[in-house]
């Protein structure tokens, strides 16, 4: 018989965070970040203090070391209440790849910005995507060579969550570059994985773009040029840096899966709660089939997603603890989770929206942050919808049939 129940221990931890959200992030605060463009600095400290920030650290690291499917519980309550989706995106690269930081980094580096990043006085994210896009790894051309005991890193990083915030905070990022050439057959080797401090003399933050949605935290880009970081700053094993993206990038995508069932959940409330009320032809406008059928169809779909992410959660959890799952059993179920999770939120939002008419459209109504937050998982943060497709695929069918090969 399959348990499906969290332990007492996740419940009791997801009442204390729901209670903390519904205190310190209501929804009227919310549209003061957004509108603003920032996180308070008083509600990063908090969220430390609850030890939020690198979570799945291990505790001899001064993580809490929480396991996956309680990194998925405050996820989705982050998720709930923060609709813009900012705070969990600070909160989840952080979780995501400050685990994988944490997990392959030096002494040096976890004393550098882990445990700084864990009381939250630094910032630490990844920095893949370049100008000629994100998901193709394998073709980025950032370049490290070997100099001595150094590395010097040269090239580009674009679309990267939390530039001012770490420049604000300190710390930096997970940054992959070429470090040897590309065997022909296998372009994805060659690659190394290294801690990029923002205030490395040669880091230039260079622009911050005008995002749609999530206005609370920064997107930005920066240059590296002949940016010299001490060989302890490496990630990983030389030219092995593409599997740790990989690793990492699957942490990110079932957190991200978690952050939109919370955000979905609460357009799925928002709209529940006015169309009980909002009368048309003498009745409320929740008795019409028409939106009653719609309703009862995003809530199946958000139930079954829901399970699919935890399920996941508990894969990637018996992966690292008893490795009973292979990394690439949980990838696929993974890439699922993100290749459903942000298009069915999406969807929730904007039906939601519809119930609610002409108020649903105004920034007096909380929903259109949501739709704008969760865009952009959708557009491809953390993998694009079409990578996840072929992710799945190569599992079902063989590595053969990868249609780039």
């Amino acid at each position: 018989m399959v348990d499906f129940s969290f332990t007492e221990e996740q419940e009791l931890f997801r009442k204390a965070l729901r209670e903390w959200c519904e205190k310190n992030l209501p929804l009227e605060k919310i549209r003061e970040f957004d509108r603003k463009g920032e996180i308070p600095h008083e509600v990063i400290e908090q969220m430390a203090d609850l030890g939020l920030l690198v979570m799945t650290a291990p505790q001899e690291h001064g993580g809490t070391g929480a396991d996956w499917v309680t990194a998925c519980i405050a996820g989705e309550e982050l998720g709930y209440a923060d609709v813009s989706i900012a705070i969990p995106v600070f909160w989840l690269v952080e979780s995501s790849w400050g685990f994988v930081v944490d997990r392959y980094c030096t002494e040096e580096v976890r004393q550098a910005v882990i445990h700084p990043a864990i009381k939250g006085e630094a910032f630490i994210g990844i920095g893949s995507t370049e100008s000629g896009g994100g998901s193709d790894v394998a073709a980025f051309k950032s370049t490290a060579h070997r100099d001595g005991n150094d590395w010097v890193l040269n090239g580009e990083k674009m679309y990267i969550s939390g530039t001012e915030e770490a420049k604000k905070l300190g710390g930096g990022y997970f940054v992959i570059a070429r470090t040897s050439p590309a065997p022909p057959d296998a372009p994805h080797r060659g690659m190394t994985g290294f801690y990029l401090p923002m205030n490395a003399p040669g880091v230039e933050i260079n622009k911050r773009f005008d995002d749609m949605g999530r206005m609370a935290i920064s997107t930005g880009g920066f240059m590296m040029k002949n940016v010299r970081i001490p060989d302890a700053y490496r990630i990983g094993e030389v030219d092995k840096g593409f599997y740790l993206t990989m690793e990492g990038f699957d942490n990110a995508r079932i957190l991200i899966a978690a952050v939109c069932v919370g955000a979905a959940r609460r357009a799925l409330d928002i709209g529940m709660e006015y169309i009980k009320e909002r009368k048309a032809f003498g009745r409320p406008i929740g008795k019409f089939e028409g939106i009653q059928f719609e309703l009862a169809d995003d809530w199946a779909q958000l139930e079954a997603l829901r399970s699919l992410t935890y399920r996941t959660a508990w894969m990637q959890d018996k992966r690292y603890k008893e490795g009973k799952f292979s990394p690439l059993e949980v990838s696929r179920m993974i890439a699922a989770c993100k290749l459903i999770a942000p298009h069915l939120a999406f969807d929730i939002y904007k039906h939601a929206m519809i119930w609610l008419g002409a108020y649903g459209y105004t920034k007096e109504c909380p929903l259109e942050m949501g739709l704008r937050g969760i865009m952009s998982y959708c557009v491809g943060a953390e993998g694009a919808t079409n990578i996840q497709r072929i992710v799945i695929a190569r599992e079902l069918l063989g590595k053969e049939y990868i249609p780039y090969k």
